[in-house]
């Protein structure tokens, strides 16, 4: 049994308190109403503390980063995450499921990051593929930081940023084919309700179908079911316009196939680039030109190599920022610099020790009965 320093209880009571604070998330006044509800022991807010401090002085970080270095796979997710006045620092290695490392510093800037990856780069091995988001703090570092490594930009951000350029088009559109015209106030008569039957839908009424129905403009094509093909349908019926982009974001989906060689690719965009329907479009005009030669290089980067395949998106580090911006916003009063450092040292503690575990247990051998003969 082991008593923390000037302490009333043991470190059963200090592991419950951790555990209501980072796997249940809750803040320390939730925490000290759960271990009274629960357990009957009425704790102060220093104690909670205290916890904390405790935890922190037995953690043995060596450890952590060995099981880093034995299971580094060779591709790093970089991210960076706003907390108060602090920015996180985060990267983690998306095929072994672990974070790699973070910094908590006090400004956003190439200076930290470039201090950051450096830090990094002194002890990890060196990575094949680097993957971000479309950020301009990473061309300059990663290429001082890390020559040989291919920087894979975030295919999930690229499609989001071009999705969204072609859903403003729908939206200019839509807004073009509504007349704009009023209707009186009040109930309409009958003869009024027959005579609008009989002139069917209203352009603005139109305009409110497409503009309910407007995802379905970027959506996949085998993810859409029957009745959403109906709508669609219904929708290019209304404005033919549309018709245009919807065949621009399924090339544009093409052009970044998963399975595809790099050359074909290449091959995908030049034909895309190339068509004049797309250039009349101010929307679409604007997502070919975010496919410039010198960024789709690096939105392509995933094709180049086997392990880059794997891995074409920063979802791995952003999850894991959304995790600890979460468990941060419900703590009010932890905004100085040691007690944030604190707890995202003990969450990621906690994710490590849960991987080690995990491989320990995958490393023993399975005891199974025998059989007993009949």
């Amino acid at each position: 049994m082991d008593v923390p320093p000037k302490s009333d209880y043991d470190d059963l009571v200090c592991a419950a308190v951790l555990d209501r604070v980072l796997e249940d998330g809750l803040k320390v006044e939730r925490t000290l109403a759960a271990m009274w509800r629960d357990f009957g022991l009425k704790l102060s807010q220093g104690f909670v503390y205290d916890c904390l401090r405790w935890r922190i002085a037995q953690l043995d970080r060596t450890v952590h980063r060995q099981l880093v270095i034995e299971k580094f796979s060779g591709t790093l997710c970089v991210d960076e995450l706003h907390l108060g006045r602090f920015t996180l620092l985060l990267a983690t290695d998306p095929i072994s499921d672990l974070p790699v490392a973070f910094a908590l510093v006090s400004r956003n800037d190439q200076v930290h990051m470039r201090r950051f990856l450096k830090n990094l780069a002194t002890w990890v091995s060196k990575p094949t593929v680097v993957v971000t988001d479309g950020s301009s703090l990473y061309p300059a570092v990663l290429a001082s930081s890390w020559q040989v490594a291919r920087h894979q930009l975030c295919v999930f951000h690229v499609l989001k940023d071009i999705n969204k350029l072609i859903l403003d088009g729908v939206r200019r559109l839509a807004r073009r084919g509504n007349d704009g015209r009023k209707r009186k106030r009040g109930r309409p008569s009958k003869a009024q309700q027959a005579a609008r039957a009989a002139a069917g839908q209203t352009n603005k009424e139109k305009a409110a179908f497409v503009m309910k129905h407007r995802f379905l403009i970027v959506k996949k094509y085998n993810d859409l079911t029957a009745k959403q093909w109906e709508d669609l349908t219904q929708m290019f019926e209304y404005l033919p316009q549309m018709r245009t982009m919807w065949n621009f974001a399924g090339e544009v989906n093409e052009v970044f196939g998963h399975d595809a060689r790099v050359q074909t690719l290449y091959r995908r965009r030049a034909v895309l680039l190339g068509k004049a329907k797309y250039k009349e479009v101010p929307e679409l005009q604007e997502a070919m030109e975010m496919q410039e030669k010198g960024k789709f290089r690096k939105m392509v980067a995933f094709s180049y190599s086997e392990i880059g395949k794997k891995v074409r998106t920063n979802n791995h580090a952003e999850r894991t920022n959304r995790k600890v911006r979460f468990a941060e916003k419900v703590r009010y009063k932890w905004r100085q610099r040691k007690w944030v450092l604190r707890y995202v040292l003990l969450a990621l503690d906690r994710w490590w020790r849960q991987a080690a575990e995990t491989a320990r247990q995958a490393s023993e051998p399975s005891h199974q009965p025998r059989s007993r003969a009949a």
